[in-house]
């Protein structure tokens, strides 16, 4: 039979096992704690890391687009150049096919009307028609003249539009009321002349009362006129 002293010892006893099985199991959980803590870290730290790493890569590639973006727009400068030259050009070549055209319009065109009481031997290319208050209101391409007649001839390297030679009759009107001095005085006469000339519009023009000419190879000839024609005078 236990005394009341081993009694108590024993007690003791099991309560100071309890405390230490207590904090044996506090320490292990704090070194858990400790663990999972460092292991944190470590993926934060690699995380950091490989989103550092992403932010770099991204700004390289910003620079990569910006630089090749710089390039684009240098290209793009580059062609709008060159396009501006080629339309010079373009333009500049027009304008000279245009003048050959008239200079080869223009050679001895007085012969065509031989057929007619006419001596149009003197031509004159590029006429400027002025107002009352000495403005530029229009220009003819090539104007014949005489003792007594003139004609205004206008020159298209196609002649497949009938608006130019509506266009050419509200000419013919500005010439009658604001004649230069090749044409001041006479009757007035109007023609139409192409590199190329569309039969139909050869008609139209033919039916508002101008000759029409069309360039072939290096001469001229006179389209014929429909039967009964009249040129007009204006």
């Amino acid at each position: 039979m236990e005394t009341a002293p081993q009694a108590e010892s024993q007690g003791w006893e099991a309560l100071a096992q309890k405390v230490w099985a207590g904090l044996d199991r506090l320490e292990r959980s704090q070194a858990d704690t400790d663990r999972q803590m460092k292991e944190t870290e470590r993926l934060l730290k690699e995380l950091f890391a490989e989103t550092d790493r992403r932010m770099q890569e991204t700004a390289l590639q910003m620079k990569e687009t910006d630089r090749q973006m710089q390039e684009t727009d240098r290209q793009m400068q580059e062609t709008d150049r060159k396009i501006d030259k080629l339309s010079k050009n373009i333009g500049g070549l027009n304008n000279s096919f245009g003048a050959l055209i008239e200079n080869l319009i223009s050679a001895r065109l007085w012969e065509k009307f031989a057929d007619y009481p006419y001596n149009l031997q003197r031509a004159y290319q590029r006429v400027k028609l002025y107002d009352d208050k000495n403005r530029v209101l229009t220009d003819i391409d090539i104007l014949l003249s005489d003792g007594s007649y003139a004609m205004a001839v206008e020159v298209k390297e196609k002649l497949d539009r009938k608006d130019d030679v509506k266009h050419h009759v509200k000419r013919m009107k500005l010439i009658k009321k604001y004649p230069p001095a090749e044409a001041k005085g006479k009757f007035l006469l109007g023609a139409m002349a192409g590199g190329e000339v569309d039969s139909d519009v050869a008609g139209f023009a033919y039916a508002n009362g101008f000759f029409v000419l069309e360039l072939a190879g290096e001469a001229v000839r006179l389209v014929s006129p429909p039967s009964g024609f009249t040129p007009k005078e204006w």
